[in-house]
């Protein structure tokens, strides 16, 4: 019977590629442990409880666990530097409508928070992002 519970465990191992929710995974595992239940009892019944049960039990203890690692929010693109400190490279002048500011290496087009004037050289925080421009407000030292 042992030979059942690998393909089948094979089989939801399978389908687990192919969907996105670790859901499927379980029930493979699940699907081993009863083919190694296979190997030490022959009743067919215990075995698929052997299967239910532990399906069940690593389905609902592990289910925190992968929604905690699924729902990482991580930060990208422009959204990545909202937050960081850089520098002021062009001044920020918002009667001209320049301003450019450097930050972990890269160069943005930036405006300041209140539509003030910022000089070359200030140290600024990014606020948000607005379209292309980074929104930046002086840092106060």
């Amino acid at each position: 019977m042992w030979h059942y519970w690998l393909i089948i465990a094979g089989f939801f191992v399978i389908l687990e590629i192919f969907t996105a929710g670790f859901l499927v995974f379980w029930f493979g595992m699940g699907a081993l442990l009863a083919m190694i239940s296979s190997l030490f009892i022959k009743n067919v019944v215990v075995q698929a409880g052997v299967f239910l049960v532990s399906s069940t039990v690593l389905l609902f203890f592990t289910k925190n666990l992968s929604k905690s690692v699924a729902t990482t929010d991580v930060k990208t693109n422009a959204f990545a530097i909202q937050g960081k400190i850089g520098k002021v490279i062009v001044d920020i002048n918002p009667t001209e409508g320049t301003g450019q500011i450097k930050v972990n290496g890269e160069i943005w087009s930036a405006k300041s928070h209140n539509d003030s004037y910022i000089p070359k050289d200030t140290e600024i925080t990014i606020e948000k992002i607005d379209g292309v421009k980074a929104i930046v407000l002086p840092l106060n030292k």
